[in-house]
């Protein structure tokens, strides 16, 4: 991985991602069953009641589920299989499939009747009512498989009830959609068939964080879960083709009609994401935004007759296609450019269109593998998303080698009302920017000092490991790396070891989404010791989700989680290092490299990684990358917002006095020379404050309440 800082002419550049894989096959290498990698990971579960499978798009999740499905239709006594998508296009994901041509016991087949996402109509309650009947007469008949949107099956859960669906298995594709909020009517409904214990679940997502504070499932829920993980780092390092990720985020000036072609490159095969037209990037003109675009791209000369993509006469002499799924002005006309887009005869053809230019569709399911540029306009809200576009230029097709995902943002400018909005956006950039960073990492296993080897790890380029030295082992065939750590907390239940071991990045994530986590990281470094980030926030927000584990297990996970992030974003630094001295290391290597030169200490202990701020080195590369004005102006807005050490700051602090002083025999001293204990000592004072401040409100009212 490293950081670019390049200036077109109106744009600027915040913290970038690279990652090049070692591109093994092994991603797309079948078992004698017709199984990849991950569908054999996945099918090796097949018997638990529930099962999350966490994989990133195109890794074969909708086949891992007919897998799945159809030993336990025949094997486990389910009676029939409903599957759970969020939108009708991806119902095609789970048409028939001649799985025993693969080597497979038996072929999964849905009824044409029974693929709702075919059905006429919309999925609007005025709409639904014919397929809610669908699903009732598919209960009383005898085939095994239906497919339908997440709306239809809310429908038919409330009309049937969920004692309609007992002993059958209910798989629920993109399962980030699912919240444990009781406004969201599927999170009830599937914590009431959890209740009940009638069926067995599989959920299946890209990304299982969902982007916003709500936790997707309850943990009593959750817990009954297993999880199946195949990480981004496995897939893109297990592709044929694909050798290279790229993610950017760009700030422009100005209308971003004027910008785009900056970053809109007409010789890659580009998916374009127009903002939303409340969003203040939009210019309240959508076709004319379309318009725009493609003037830029070229002299428009008409309408293909054949698939309605527009024409568009590149400066370099080539014919491009442009798909237009913007335009909904003419249904029928949208509707022969979408056939056109998923027309099988096409799939294996690169050439049948050039770029797509879209609003709110050809995210998540889209599948066009030949995409090689994501390219978003405005910031999205939810990293989910984020992922799931991204998610859109990493299909492994032959001789694409090289994909990228961009996102264009307004730049927060001194004439810009809405600094506010601004400065937020860029926040959650770069937010999204450090957690993809997380998500394309290999995964990690720590443990204490000197715990010894693990198994299916080798270490030290295959010297071998050796205690007292730089024990970093690599495990090929998982993508993990196995890190000592000294004085490292180990989980003591399984709960905490399966979250160590699987959940991180959900960890990660809540931790970015935190906004005073972001905004002190950055902004108020002089003002904000590491610890203040790496403990207390960090602390409170494992804490929150996991209010049900001891203390001894949430301190675990919390060290777990910043070493993973630290230990990644060093083993950055020290690549991008490595590029400015003209390194020529490649692919797997040096990732491995890289995590290798930040933990080639003889004691890598979690007191250093806790001293590390997560957030320095994308400052470094947003101060080179945007102007002095705009850093300026953002820093003056977070600055506004600094307050005194709050009363829940100050008593976490304190508690990490109490910490300090049964280690060292002493409290921290406020004129200490090292930061961390000023600060802590700064925190027991002010809970003194805050404690006898309550103490004379108490008294005060007292004997006017008597």
């Amino acid at each position: 991985m490293n950081d670019h800082a390049t200036n077109p002419t109106n744009t600027y550049t915040v913290p970038s991602v690279s990652i090049s894989t070692a591109r093994t096959g092994a991603s797309s290498k079948a078992n004698e069953l017709g199984m990849r990698a991950m569908q054999e990971r996945a099918y090796a579960k097949r018997g638990e009641q529930y099962l999350l499978i966490k994989s990133p798009p195109a890794s074969g999740k909708s086949r891992a589920l007919m897998f799945i499905a159809l030993d336990k239709l025949n094997n486990q006594g389910l009676k029939q299989a409903i599957v759970v998508v969020p939108e009708r296009s991806i119902g095609g994901s789970f048409a028939d499939e001649p799985l025993s041509q693969s080597g497979f016991y038996w072929d999964w087949h849905v009824a044409p009747q029974w693929n709702l996402c075919n059905a006429p109509g919309g999925d609007e309650p005025r709409t639904a009512k014919s397929k809610v009947d669908a699903v009732r007469q598919f209960l009383a008949s005898n085939d095994q498989a239906l497919v339908c949107t997440h709306a239809t099956f809310r429908f038919a859960v409330d009309e049937l009830g969920i004692q309609a669906f007992d002993d059958r298995l209910i798989a629920v594709d993109e399962f980030h959609h699912v919240s444990s909020n009781p406004d969201n009517k599927l999170g009830v409904q599937l914590g009431a068939f959890i209740t009940r214990d009638k069926v067995h679940l599989v959920a299946m997502t890209g990304s299982y964080f969902r982007g916003d504070s709500e936790a997707v499932l309850a943990p009593a829920d959750e817990s009954k879960f297993e999880t199946v993980t195949y990480t981004y780092y496995e897939q893109l390092n297990g592709y044929h083709w694909l050798k290279s990720l790229d993610i950017g985020y760009f700030f422009y000036t100005g209308p971003y009609v004027d910008a785009i072609h900056k970053v809109l490159d007409p010789a890659l095969k580009t998916i374009v994401h127009i903002p939303n037209v409340n969003a203040r990037e939009s210019l309240k003109d959508k076709q004319r935004e379309v318009d725009e675009i493609m003037h830029g791209l070229g002299e428009w000369k008409g309408v293909d007759p054949a698939t309605g993509f527009h024409q568009v006469a590149a400066a370099d002499g080539r014919l491009l296609k442009v798909a237009d799924l913007v335009d909904d002005s003419d249904q029928s006309r949208r509707s022969q450019v979408l056939n056109a887009l998923k027309d099988p005869a096409h799939k294996d053809d690169r050439d049948h269109v050039d770029v797509i230019i879209a609003l709110g569709m050809a995210k998540e399911g889209f599948d066009w593998i030949w995409c090689e540029h994501a390219l978003t306009v405005g910031y999205r809200s939810s990293l989910t998303e984020i992922v799931q576009i991204i998610g859109r230029a990493t299909r492994d097709a032959k001789g694409k080698e090289r994909s990228r995902f961009t996102n264009l943002i307004a730049e927060p400018t001194a004439d810009q009302g809405a600094v506010a909005e601004a400065v937020n956006d860029m926040l959650k950039a770069i937010s999204a920017s450090l957690l993809m960073e997380q998500v394309l990492a290999p995964r990690y296993e720590f443990t204490p000092k000197d715990a010894g080897p693990q198994e299916g790890f080798v270490y030290n380029g295959g010297e071998g490991y050796q205690a007292g030295g730089s024990n970093v082992g690599v495990n090929e065939a998982t993508g993990q790396y196995h890190v000592e750590i000294n004085g490292l907390a180990k989980p003591a239940t399984p709960e905490a070891t399966r979250i160590c071991k699987e959940d991180l990045n959900e960890v990660v994530t809540s931790f970015l989404q935190d906004k005073t986590t972001l905004e002190r990281g950055l902004f108020d470094q002089e003002n904000t010791l590491p610890e203040e980030l790496t403990q207390l926030r960090m602390g409170k927000i494992v804490r929150e989700r996991y209010p049900d584990l001891t203390e001894a297990d949430q301190e675990a996970i919390r060290q777990h989680a910043i070493a993973a992030m630290n230990v990644t974003q060093q083993a950055k630094l020290a690549l991008a290092e490595a590029d400015a001295n003209g390194s020529t290391a490649q692919g797997n290597t040096a990732l491995i490299d890289g995590v290798r030169k930040f933990v080639n200490v003889r004691d890598l202990d979690i007191d250093l990684i806790d001293r590390i701020n997560p957030f320095e080195a994308a400052y470094a590369v947003l101060a080179k990358a945007m102007n002095e004005a705009s850093l300026r102006q953002v820093q003056a807005s977070i600055a506004a917002k600094k307050v005194s050490i709050p009363e829940e700051e100050a008593r976490e602090l304190a508690k990490r006095a109490l910490l300090f002083k049964q280690e060292r025999g002493r409290l921290p001293d406020i004129n200490s020379a090292d930061a961390w204990e000023k600060r802590m000592a700064e925190g027991v004072a002010a809970l003194a404050r805050y404690r006898a401040q309550a103490k004379a409100a108490q008294a005060q009212g007292g004997p006017s309440n008597g």
